[in-house]
């Protein structure tokens, strides 16, 4: 049952050593991208990864860099040398989820190799492991793992697995933390988590010590990468706005902690996990959407409104809000990206249940068993069945994702509402995409052109998504706040929405910016068009935007949302 063995070059490496990865040296495709491997010859996964591809079209590498805006032909200007990474066919988008569980987290139930296999099938390309950090886990887990994970990686050699973990941030909510795969794996993220992790350092709570620690964590998973002892390390907060606890100022001091060339906390979850917790009982758990039922506790943040704790058309409020807190962060002209994950722990409508085994002393739990019925008391799907976030990469490779990771070259979907998304600024013979900015001088006319690949056939529901109406969302770069709680940005609105009347094939957006005379921002939304509400911030800003997910009646499936990463327009 090999996976593609007889096309890659460098097979039989042991993906565990960092010195000897077949996917590093020569980043060869997966057999799904490899145009001179025939159809007959993929595995059921592979066959499914290339059909997704085929529907997404050129989009599925990105466009060309010779077809950029200008109208010029040929090889495209040397601004844009960088943004398409030298990559003839510009990037190639890789699809994952930096958030699983396994039967290492005291809540899991999955082998490592259920979670991969099941997100081979369902289109992932890359997955990261995010056991929960726990006194446990610190001890034994996170070592006993990561032979599971090694396996893993030379089973699906066309899904690239990280090892990470969910960390307890210090004074705040969980954080996935992840890094590139070594001889040092397991060392570096053992040493992080005995000791920065919030319930290993009885660091939970809201005060200024604990928002130290958190800021110091940062900072040692820098030192390792500067060590050289990790290629590369990230961290993104999950579920920000679920308990409150994550303060706009904490948020910030993580963006800040490590020096920008190589900034380590880059974004967080503008959709949470647990999406099916949402269907209504007795066919669903009957819960909120990412289960977002919380409300306001001592240690959670007194600025943010009830409305924060619940999701809005499945996305997190902070990522939602148009005007909001992921606008202020990134009209100061910072990064700071979204992505959307599984969460996957306990998974809608499964017949496996947990095994048996202390989980205390062996750091796991046994293997799961057939459960002899179906559970439909679970908010969990798959990784890739509903939630993906796609990377734009320079290769199929470790660093390549993550290098496109803090790039912010990334956008996310449910339900494969679209198959395919090419972003593009473009103005004084230069362009820039998604996470980028585009240098011009002031008073130039700047074009944004949107492709979108429609999805083009059935999502894991069985249906083929349509997709409605997307939104173009602008606001002003205004610098660095003074109040680092800040969690607005007044300049942010939909600028401009386009119905969208085709069902299949590529749609084709342009907007005019003008000649841009300040620094600005763009970032897209689309919807299904299935439900809508007028914005927090009133009809002047977002007319038309999700509405707050109803706790316990959201189906996720008839709700569905896209959103890009922005693309910053500096004038000089």
């Amino acid at each position: 049952m090999g996976h593609g063995h007889h096309h890659r070059h460098g097979h039989g490496h042991d993906h565990g050593h960092g010195h000897d990865h077949a996917h590093e040296t020569d980043s060869a495709l997966p057999a799904a991208f490899d145009a001179s491997v025939p159809d007959e010859a993929l595995s059921p996964e592979q066959q499914s990864r290339r059909t997704m591809l085929r529907r997404a079209g050129l989009l599925g590498a990105g466009l060309a860099a010779s077809s950029v805006l200008t109208g010029t032909t040929g090889a495209a200007p040397a601004a844009a040398a960088p943004a398409s990474g030298g990559r003839k066919d510009g990037f190639l988008w890789l699809s994952g989820d930096h958030h699983i569980h396994t039967q290492y987290s005291s809540d899991g139930k999955y082998r490592v190799v259920d979670q991969v296999r099941q997100g081979a099938k369902h289109g992932m390309d890359w997955l990261v492991i995010t056991d929960h950090g726990s006194t446990t886990h610190a001890k034994i887990g996170v070592e006993k793992v990561n032979p599971d994970i090694k396996q893993a990686r030379s089973a699906y050699e066309d899904t690239l697995v990280f090892q990470g973990l969910e960390w307890n941030i210090p004074s705040a909510e969980h954080g996935t933390v992840f890094v590139h795969p070594g001889q040092n794996e397991v060392s570096v993220l053992k040493q992080f988590e005995t000791d920065y992790d919030g319930s290993v350092k009885n660091a939970s709570g809201s005060s200024a010590a604990n928002e130290a620690l958190a800021v110091a964590g940062l900072a040692f998973l820098s030192d390792q990468v500067k060590r050289r002892k990790v290629k590369d390390a990230l961290m993104l907060a999950n579920h920000p706005a679920r308990r409150g606890v994550d303060s706009p100022h904490e948020i910030r001091a993580w963006r800040d902690a490590t020096p920008a060339s190589h900034q380590i906390a880059v974004g967080f979850e503008g959709a949470p996990g647990h999406q099916a917790a949402g269907i209504p009982a007795p066919l669903g758990m009957g819960r909120a959407r990412g289960i977002y039922d919380n409300n306001p506790s001592a240690d959670s943040f007194a600025g943010y409104p009830l409305e924060s704790y619940r999701t809005w058309g499945g996305f997190d409020w902070m990522t939602a809000t148009v005007g909001g807190l992921w606008d202020s962060l990134i009209a100061e002209g910072k990064p700071w990206w979204i992505t959307a994950n599984s969460d996957s722990h306990q998974v809608y409508a499964d017949t496996a249940a947990r095994g048996g085994g202390s989980f205390d002393t062996n750091g796991r739990y046994d293997d799961p068993v057939y459960a002899g019925k179906i559970d439909l008391a679970q908010g969990d799907y798959w990784p890739g069945y509903y939630s993906r976030t796609h990377v734009g990469s320079d290769g199929f490779s470790y660093a390549a994702v993550m290098d496109g990771i803090r790039a912010g070259r990334i956008w996310v979907d449910h339900g494969q509402l679209i198959s395919g998304l090419d972003v593009r600024v473009a103005g004084g013979y230069r362009w820039a995409t998604l996470g980028g900015a585009l240098h011009v001088r002031k008073g130039t006319s700047v074009t944004l052109t949107v492709d979108v690949a429609l999805a083009g056939g059935p999502n894991w529901a069985g249906f083929e998504p349509k997709l409605a109406r997307v939104d173009v969302i602008q606001g002003d770069v205004t610098g660095e706040v003074k109040d680092k709680d800040t969690f607005t940005a007044p300049t942010a609105k939909v600028v401009k929405s386009y119905e969208v009347n085709k069902s299949t094939g590529t749609v084709r957006l342009t907007y005019d910016l003008g000649k841009v005379d300040r620094p600005v921002y763009v970032r897209l939304r689309g919807t299904d068009g299935n439900r809508g509400a007028v914005g927090p911030n009133g009809a002047a800003v977002d007319p038309n935007g999700p509405a707050l997910d109803v706790v316990g009646d959201a189906d996720p499936w008839a709700d569905l949302w896209f959103y890009s990463n922005p693309v910053w327009v500096l004038p000089s």
